[in-house]
């Protein structure tokens, strides 16, 4: 199991994210989501709010984003709701992080279909590469934070590793490793199968339905 979240220093939180409140252009977004709901409904965009609010706070450290607690309550102040009930959801997703992450968000699928198709090589690559120590671990020079999560949903492609909001299919050890080296270089490899394959087609393309009778 990955390790317990270490929630960073409230003081020193409050310091820096206390005045925290969105842009004036992710108001507007903010305004769009909440206007998706009926009257009376408006708490109904707190997931939408929370990840928006995580998204600006990434932009303002140069990282993949988390949501501080003084953040957390002025979504829950923008939607009329208690705080409680706006933490209940950020703690509830592992959409969100309540811990600073690095500049990029490696998070790796360990579920049976995963482990099954070598996800423990796909750990280990990242370890090597990432230089870290295990789950729950931000690299020294800022770059990667590790996370362990459960299915990706592309368990056909498996192992399945996510960066950030990007998928990658049909991982080992060196496709890994690769992926990691061209993050670190500013690239951003095309996500999907790293091996080619069209879709959850089986590996070589798809057997059935090639083609029509006239």
């Amino acid at each position: 199991m990955a390790e317990a979240i270490q929630i960073p220093n409230e003081a020193e939180t409050r310091a820096k994210f206390g005045a925290f409140a969105f842009s004036a252009e992710n108001k507007k977004t903010a305004d769009m989501y909440v206007g998706r709901y009926p009257a009376g409904r408006q708490q109904s965009a707190v997931m939408a709010l929370l990840d928006l609010a995580q998204r600006q706070v990434g932009e303002e450290t140069q990282t993949q984003g988390w949501l501080p607690v003084p953040v957390i309550e002025y979504v829950a102040s923008y939607l009329g709701m208690p705080y409680m009930r706006a933490y209940e959801v950020a703690t509830f997703y592992t959409m969100y992080n309540l811990a600073p992450v690095g500049k990029f968000h490696v998070q790796v699928c360990g579920t049976t279909p995963c482990w099954l198709r070598g996800s423990d090589d796909v750990l280990r690559a990242c370890k090597d590469a990432g230089h870290l120590k295990g789950y729950g671990d931000t690299s020294e020079d800022g770059n990667f934070t590790l996370t362990e999560v459960e299915c990706l949903g592309g368990c056909v492609n498996a192992p399945i590793l996510q960066v950030d909001d990007d998928y990658y299919e049909d991982m080992d050890y060196d496709s890994t490793v690769k992926l990691l080296e061209a993050l670190k270089r500013g690239e951003r490899p095309k996500p999907g199968s790293v091996i080619g394959r069209q879709t959850s087609a089986p590996i070589g393309g798809p057997l059935t339905l090639t083609g029509t009778e006239e």
